[in-house]
């Protein structure tokens, strides 16, 4: 394959007060459907014909980047589906296009998502020779009941396997687990957490098991058969996690993530700031600027309706909406106060033209949801995360 002009190197150090610019490239196949997913992934039983989509995301870059001008590029994220279905050389030629469009320096983060089920050693090692130096790992249980309830291909052996080979290969490494689990203690999760920690390098995200509408999950829910734990337990199991991963040495920075201070994820930050990110791929999301103007993109879902678009028009958007300042001000509110460090209000009030409302700002502050740091920034404190939502909206109005 042929290399591509970046790698994992010491040069390169983000500016972390910029949000950044972000490309993002969702490749839609998985084996199979899990049972809680909502997200735009397929199961395909013909193999998929991946240079076909490669000069797809190739013909789809060449869009963006007329949308764009010449940006440099901070983060790069492959997600899905299961990006580790894909050829080596497929990544190989993502990337390369990506190079070729943008300016991409020595050392950014270039993350893939993996499924244990789907991890070979060749093929991770053809990832890194490519230039993915970081990999997220699904893991989503450490137990193999769990596993099996949450409808993954893989076991715990797998997934132990996967991460040690990440560990190996890639510079960074980060994985996922799911708790709130039916009938899961605040013990059980304890002692899963805590194993959880010991095999991990600079990363963790755990996710809530939330029931989306539309997934086999949902229906089972409805008819009164899946029972998960309440708002009371939920918030429990959320606090032990905090406390866990504080004493452990990989805080929250983010509602779900956790990190060894400098091990945050870099293409994560830059939707949580509010930053720019191109969306590449069926059903991918971005948030543009493009003469003067913030525009939120949306690309068709489904695989082969994406294709025979971007064949014909040259990309696959379906949506194309100009965002008013006041839409960005709300969704800057609600992306950063997901974060630890929370929004920067300067930005916020020349969005939005306003102040936070006095009266509903110190309710907040008084019931103990939110807090000052300085004049210049705002941020949720752990009893306001969990009713962020709650908070949010009073803070919009």
């Amino acid at each position: 394959m042929t290399a591509v002009p970046f790698d994992m190197r010491p040069s390169f150090t983000p500016d972390l007060s910029d949000p950044g610019f972000g490309i993002y490239v969702h490749w839609p196949f998985c084996a199979a459907k899990c049972p809680y997913c909502d997200f735009n992934s397929h199961v395909r039983h013909q193999p998929v014909d991946q240079p076909r989509f490669v000069q797809a995301f190739l013909k789809e870059m060449a869009t963006m980047r007329r949308m764009t001008g010449s940006r440099t590029v901070t983060s790069i994220f492959m997600g899905g589906g299961t990006p580790s279905l894909m050829a080596p050389e497929t990544v190989d030629a993502i990337l390369n296009g990506i190079a070729r469009h943008w300016h991409v320096p020595d050392g950014i983060e270039i993350t893939m998502e993996a499924n244990p089920s789907s991890v070979e050693a060749e093929r991770f090692r053809g990832y890194r020779a490519a230039g993915v130096n970081r990999v997220s790992l699904g893991v989503q249980a450490l137990n193999d009941r769990d596993l099996k309830f949450l409808g993954r291909l893989h076991d715990v052996a797998d997934a132990l396997k996967a991460i040690r080979l990440a560990r190996d290969i890639f510079p960074r490494m980060s994985f996922d687990l799911i708790y709130a689990r039916p009938n899961q203690t605040v013990e059980d999760w304890d002692r899963e957490l805590k194993e959880a920690v010991s095999y991990a390098v600079d990363h963790l995200s755990l996710y809530q098991l939330t029931i989306e509408e539309g997934t086999p999950f949902y229906g089972l829910h409805k008819a009164g058969k899946l029972i998960v734990p309440d708002g009371e337990q939920s918030a429990v199991l959320y606090e032990a996690t905090q406390e866990i991963t504080e004493r452990e040495g990989m805080p929250a920075y983010e509602v779900s993530n956790h990190a060894r201070p400098g091990s945050e994820s870099r293409h994560n930050l830059t939707y949580w700031r509010y930053g720019d990110y191109v969306g590449i791929g069926p059903g991918a999301h971005g948030r543009l600027t493009t003469g003067g103007a913030k525009i939120a993109t949306a690309t068709e879902r489904k695989p082969e309706g994406w294709l025979s678009l971007v064949e014909a028009e040259g990309h696959g958007m379906v949506d194309q909406e100009l965002l008013e300042r006041e839409a960005q001000a709300d969704e800057l509110l609600l992306m950063g106060l997901r974060l630890k460090e929370g929004i920067d209000l300067v930005r916020w009030q020349a969005l939005s033209g306003r102040e936070p409302d006095p009266d509903r700002e110190q309710f907040l502050i008084e019931h103990g949801f939110i807090e000052r740091l300085g004049n210049s920034r705002l941020r949720c404190t752990p009893a306001g995360m969990l009713i962020l939502d709650a908070v949010v909206a009073d803070l919009a109005c």
